[in-house]
């Protein structure tokens, strides 16, 4: 069922009949496949991509790469907890390379994203360091392209 998984994640919106269709499964097989991404900790939520910028309102996004100590039993897993449950983190990955995590945080200036590195992030037990990169403007995110120019009767390849 990765087909449905893929569709799923190039367009949450389908319905399950047409998602029968496509994968030509029965449709009540669909929903049972569903449910069971859902419980399995699969699937786990519909988001939509909204271009901020066009709509006219003011957001801040950076990325961030963080340096920290890994704990003794826990490793980096505990701090990650502490990290991911601030609301300004839209995202927190463990990679290798110059840092320890990448966050990219949302907020509504500057001065906002500032402030939670100041006062939330920095002082954090295990922090030892950060780099803050502010996203200027976005051209492309989840595989969607913010590219208006675009030839006449060209369409978005839905899979």
């Amino acid at each position: 069922m990765n087909e449905l998984l893929k569709l799923l994640e190039g367009n949450a919106r389908y319905e399950t009949k047409d998602l029968a269709a496509l994968l030509n499964e029965d449709e009540d097989a669909i929903i049972e496949k569903i449910d069971e991404f859902k419980k399995n900790g699969i699937l786990l939520g519909y988001h939509t991509i909204i271009n901020w910028e066009k709509a006219d309102v003011e957001i801040c996004k950076a990325i961030i790469f963080v340096n920290c100590e890994p704990e003794r039993v826990a490793g980096y897993d505990k701090i990650a907890e502490r990290i991911g449950k601030y609301p300004e983190v839209e995202s927190l990955s463990l990679i290798s390379g110059k840092a320890e995590f990448i966050l990219t945080v949302n907020g509504k200036n500057m001065r906002e994203v500032s402030n939670f590195l100041a006062h939330k992030l920095a002082p954090l037990d295990g922090v030892s360091g950060t780099e803050t990169l502010f996203i200027l403007k976005e051209y492309k995110r989840n595989g969607i392209s913010f590219d208006e120019k675009k030839e006449d009767g060209e369409r978005l390849l839905m899979i």
